[in-house]
């Protein structure tokens, strides 16, 4: 590349949003790959974890926050620190509000949340889900959100079919700095494999579990490692946590059934992210009210 037009741009940018407002989802759509977690559920992404887009004059590094919310336990605290350092540390934050549904308190506390940190960092404001959305509605939702904060810039794009992906990547990587890669070798992530393979486990486990809060469940990775006569196996051996002999029945199913399907769905989200068969060797156990034991809370990676 040559003249004015060279300079290559790398940095930080980060979707915030209340919980389903559709940011996990969005920064897959950007990366082109499985990165962070995605759920019909609220809140479960827990750390945060960095995709890369890579272009031509610039590499943009995602990082996927947890939902903000008012906590309620020490959990819900940590993944509000979580999200205050990670707009401290960024060049850019994207605002994400559904196109099909209404502002509510939720957006109007984290714009709230936001205006002490956008007079110092741009805050561009992304309307989601326009794919499930009338034009007019669109249009609606656009003027409500102009209304909460002084945004850098609005757009309203579709993660599902596409819509202006391209633009919101190109309005994200004009506030970037100038410099070179982050990353030279085109990593997609950062996140340790054992953490993204406890995510997907954990996805797995949430599926189909309506009446029992997604928080309640967290998966440690005991082992993994390649089997001792066979090199084309990874062995993993994992934990699924829950806090109440009660949740461990719904995740277990009727004769283990459940965690069966548990298991099938997670390994094949395992072997196409590892490119590796897999055999999941995987328990359930009861570890009491870790959400509220500091050190319990840190054993299981928080």
């Amino acid at each position: 590349m040559t003249g004015p037009s060279a300079e290559h741009r790398s940095g930080f940018a980060c979707f915030v949003g209340r919980p389903n407002a559709g940011k996990s989802t969005l920064t897959n759509a950007l990366v082109g790959s499985k990165v962070a977690i995605t759920s019909s559920k609220p809140q479960t992404t827990r750390h945060a974890i960095r995709g890369i887009v890579h272009r031509e004059d610039a590499q943009l590094i995602l990082v996927d926050t947890p939902g903000l919310h008012r906590p309620r336990t020490l959990l819900g605290q940590r993944l509000n620190d979580v999200v205050h350092t990670t707009w401290a540390e960024v060049d850019v934050i994207g605002f994400c509000v559904p196109a099909n549904e209404k502002i509510g308190p939720g957006d109007r506390f984290i714009a709230d949340e936001l205006r002490a940190v956008a007079s110092r960092t741009p805050v561009i404001g992304v309307v989601t889900k326009t794919d499930l959305a009338k034009p007019e509605q669109i249009a609606k939702q656009l003027v409500a959100l102009e209304q909460l904060l002084d945004f850098a810039e609005l757009v309203p794009i579709s993660a599902q079919d596409g819509f202006q992906l391209g633009e919101l990547a190109d309005l994200l990587v004009q506030r970037l700095p100038e410099g070179p890669q982050l990353y030279p070798d085109g990593e997609l992530t950062e996140e340790p494999e054992q953490a993204l393979v406890a995510e997907l486990i954990r996805e797995a486990a949430l599926e189909g579990v309506r009446d029992e809060l997604p928080h309640s469940i967290a998966v440690t990775i005991d082992e993994m490692l390649p089997r001792s006569d066979r090199d084309d196996i990874l062995d993993v051996y994992a934990v699924v946590h829950v806090e109440r002999p009660s949740q461990k029945g719904i995740i277990l199913g009727h004769k283990g059934e459940r965690l069966k399907v548990v298991g099938r769905q997670a390994r094949q989200q395992i072997e196409a992210l590892l490119g590796s068969k897999i055999y999941l060797d995987l328990h359930v156990k009861v570890t009491r009210d870790w959400q509220r034991d500091a050190k319990q809370l840190r054993r299981l990676g928080f």
